[in-house]
């Protein structure tokens, strides 16, 4: 598996865009891309069935169809993204227990500052740890 994840400028665009939109609300969704090289090339937004400032919860209805669209496509689920709105963007500890694959990337989108800040986790076992992301160019 490649170290760090990459993210196509247009999935980064839209994964931030969508964070934004669910504003006061955490915003949520999945990546899809090749797990071999951890190259996230399509964005899943999804309802926020929490409907919280404070926690996520991915519609599985549309975790079912990103699924199937990223099969269809040769593509796998690489993993789940989220926004803290009012915190840094590291997994809070119902991040961490929520945790559902540990071949996953934990995106977290931190909307606090005035710029967003983009960073990805490994979880297992509880144990976080951080992974380079890597913004394509196109």
């Amino acid at each position: 598996m490649a170290p760090g994840l990459r993210l196509s400028r247009p999935v980064y665009l839209q994964m931030v865009g969508h964070c934004y939109d669910a504003l006061p609300d955490e915003g949520c969704g999945l990546l899809g891309g090749d797990a071999r090289t951890a190259s996230a090339s399509v964005c899943y937004p999804t309802d926020n069935l929490a409907h919280s400032a404070r926690i996520y919860t991915v519609d599985p209805r549309a975790y079912l169809a990103a699924d199937r669209d990223a099969e269809a496509r040769g593509l796998a689920i690489l993993g789940v993204f989220h926004s803290h709105t009012h915190t840094d963007a590291y997994p809070s500890p119902t991040d961490v227990a929520q945790a559902p694959d540990p071949d996953w990337h934990y995106v977290l989108v931190s909307l606090r500052d005035i710029a967003p800040v983009v960073r990805s986790y490994r979880i297992l076992d509880g144990k976080i740890r951080e992974e380079p992301v890597v913004l394509d160019s196109q």
